[in-house]
């Protein structure tokens, strides 16, 4: 089968659902011809997906422009919509050409919508999978801003024109799209390397690992993580805060040399902003969870409840995350009667359902 996979690059969690579905199909269909379109480098397509593919490196859609990962530049993203969506009749011709000329046999998206478009005008089966889409996400922000009615409309049509719209657990509700489909959560799998972990860094057996993570997405949060007895902090090769001082009880990505997957099965906690990909994949692995409060993020109350059900968590606001505060907040969570790990089987449903198109 010859795949064109098309993935979103606002952040990392788009390729967290993705991944473990291409790898599923790959399981099921070893001769697969893959091909990726999207924004994010290789180098980060390949410390997910599994086997050889062919990339097209380019965005295929907008998603929302950032301030930073907690933070929505609402100017930037409706000058980008606009510009994305400039004689549309004409960009989902051109793709749709491309598709047929390439002669792809599937079209897989999550999330973007002009893929989608220009498969139903080129006749080709296509399926969406998220837990979003960009049609409600971008009308939380730009709703009322000039020329995004008519520009909504072309959006809910591509979403519309998929042969079904996968919605991993948890998800939001989208009852105007007529073709949704639930799947059970969808997560990859790290392994616990802790004391491996631990020898390395020549840490203290009874060291807390509290990673750091916000879903591939640069966070500007402002302050100084405390220093807290016991608690070793893992952080984004980016994150700098602490204005060069050096921490021995700060450790950056690189440092550890581990995958970010095994480096969360090795945690005694997350700290993340609201996404789909860090509250599943630290639900599979029962690692417990702070997180950064995004009331304005529609998603929100959908993670949210489901990540408090199936998993140790709370939520803090972003100013404890650079106080004292923090930890109350880690040894509250750590008390907890641990919850066990969420079953994630959704890459398998998925990947039946692409073949089966």
């Amino acid at each position: 089968m010859k795949l064109l996979a098309v993935i979103s690059q606002h952040g990392l969690g788009h390729l967290a659902q993705a991944a473990p579905v291409l790898n599923a199909v790959r399981k099921l269909q070893p001769g697969l011809a893959l091909t990726i379109w999207s924004g994010l480098s290789q180098a980060a397509l390949q410390a997910r997906i599994e086997g050889p593919f062919e990339l097209r490196a380019e965005a295929a859609d907008v998603g929302l422009i950032m301030h930073d990962a907690m933070r929505v530049d609402i100017h930037a993203s409706h000058a980008a919509y606009q510009a994305f969506h400039a004689d549309w009749p004409a960009r989902v011709r051109l793709e749709a050409d491309w598709l047929r000329a390439r002669g792809f046999d599937r079209v897989f998206a999550d999330i973007a919508y002009l893929p989608l478009a220009a498969a139903a005008q080129a006749g080709i089966p296509s399926v969406a999978l998220c837990s979003l889409n960009w049609a409600d996400i971008s009308q939380a922000y730009l709703a009322g801003r000039p020329g995004m009615c008519a520009i909504f409309d072309q959006m809910q049509a591509a979403y519309a024109a998929a042969d079904v719209f996968l919605q991993p657990t948890p998800a939001m509700p989208m009852p105007q799209l007529e073709r949704r489909q639930r799947t059970a959560p969808i997560a990859a799998s790290g392994r616990n390397r802790r004391q491996e972990l631990l020898r390395k860094l020549a840490l203290a057996a009874d060291v807390k690992l509290t990673l750091l993570g916000f879903g591939g997405v640069a966070y500007q949060g402002k302050g100084r993580l405390p220093a807290i007895d016991g608690v070793v902090w893992l952080t984004p090769d980016d994150w700098s805060q602490d204005e060069g001082i050096p921490r021995r009880d700060r450790i950056s990505f690189a440092q550890t040399g581990l995958p970010f997957m095994d480096l969360l099965a090795s945690s005694d906690a997350l700290i993340t902003k609201v996404g789909y990909g860090s509250f599943v994949e630290a639900a599979a692995h029962a690692v417990p969870v702070l997180y950064l409060d995004r009331p304005d993020w529609p998603e929100t109350p959908y993670l949210a409840e489901w990540l408090l059900q199936h998993a140790n968590a709370a939520r803090i606001d972003e100013s404890v995350l650079f106080s004292d505060h923090l930890a109350t907040s880690l040894n509250t969570l750590w008390q907890q009667p641990r919850k066990a790990a969420v079953e994630t089987s959704g890459a398998e449903q998925a990947a039946r359902h692409l073949l089966a198109r």
